[in-house]
């Protein structure tokens, strides 16, 4: 299958180009590298700079290419950052999409895995949460993404020959398996990385933000998936569209880890010393986020393999120690 791969140098996207191009796939990786690497492009993929913005140009590679189904992770994704610049997550994340879109529907290119979030969810009344789960999100982010899955099932309604599939998950994490492909990003939120950084070290301590949660721990406790993990159930949904199909998934292991869960599993990973900083709680953070994967279980028969969190930080540790400043720029 030929497969465009947008945000393709992004730490999701380049993930995903390198198990698409294994599988046989046919694979060009569209970025803008405002946050991506190009470095982390698979060689045996094709890559071109674009923006989502630039419709006729999508069209053009979606020819050239005889592109049959787009792979979407280009997005940008700091929740705080949305709540700055609420703006630059609609034009980016919303209005792409419904440029992306554009070019798909002019060049008759009809299947498309959108790499959503659990942020459209905000902050659910129940655990796990599950597809039918009320949508509300908190933050433009997770409004952005919401906004797509308004936008496809619309397009879907319009348009009887597109096939679509939304997937929603919480925290990626690890690394490739091989050790090629990591996570860097600037700046770094992801509780993992954070940890390692100050493991190796590259940042002086980390700060663990409450401590008063109803959890066993008193921290809050969230999931984590493995980033090939997550990629493999991309796959497995782009395999699975068929004409008309509208389908939704949450993605994860089905239970979470608390963040003094992570620090100490960093800490036995790694074999050092991780200096904690404990502060307030900060606003919006509900204690305990965690999704029912029974539905792709179900369905497509896909549960991840990667359970323990010992062996997602593994992965991640072995590309932090051999990259300890990300991708050489």
């Amino acid at each position: 299958m030929n497969v465009m791969v947008a945000g393709g140098a992004g730490y999701i996207g380049s993930h995903a180009v390198k198990q698409l191009v294994e599988a046989g796939h046919r694979v060009v990786a569209v970025d803008n590298l405002y946050r991506g690497h190009r470095q982390a492009v698979d060689s045996r993929a094709e890559f071109r700079r674009l923006n989502l913005a630039e419709t006729n140009a999508l069209a053009d590679l979606l020819r050239e290419y005889s592109v049959d189904c787009v792979m979407h992770f280009a997005a940008l994704a700091y929740v705080g950052e949305s709540v700055a610049d609420p703006l630059a997550y609609y034009y980016n994340n919303t209005a792409g999409t419904i440029s992306l879109l554009k070019a798909m529907h002019a060049t008759g290119v009809n299947q498309l895995v959108f790499s959503s979030t659990c942020a459209t969810y905000g902050e659910p009344e129940e655990i796990p949460i599950v597809e039918t789960t009320r949508q509300e999100p908190i933050s433009p982010y997770g409004w952005s993404k919401w906004c797509v899955e308004r936008v496809l099932k619309d397009y879907a309604a319009a348009n009887r020959d597109f096939s679509y599939v939304s997937l929603r998950y919480f925290n990626v994490a690890g690394a490739a398996a091989d050790g090629s492909l990591g996570e860097d990003h600037a700046p770094e939120t992801h509780l993992i990385p954070v940890v390692l950084l100050a493991a190796l070290p590259r940042r002086e301590k980390i700060t663990v933000f409450g401590t008063d949660y109803p959890t066993p721990d008193g921290t809050c406790i969230r999931d984590y998936i493995h980033v090939e993990d997550l990629c493999t159930a991309h796959i497995a949904a782009m395999d699975a569209l068929r004409p008309g199909d509208a389908r939704f998934y949450n993605l994860g292991i089905g239970k979470g880890y608390s963040v003094s869960e992570v620090i100490e599993s960093a800490k036995r990973v790694t074999g050092r010393e991780i200096l904690v900083e404990y502060g307030e709680r900060r606003s919006g953070d509900p204690a305990v986020l965690f999704a029912s994967v029974e539905k792709i279980q179900s369905e497509l028969g896909w549960s991840a393999r990667y359970t323990e969190i010992d062996e997602i930080v593994a992965t991640a540790w072995n590309w932090f120690e051999k990259y300890p400043d990300g991708y050489i720029k």
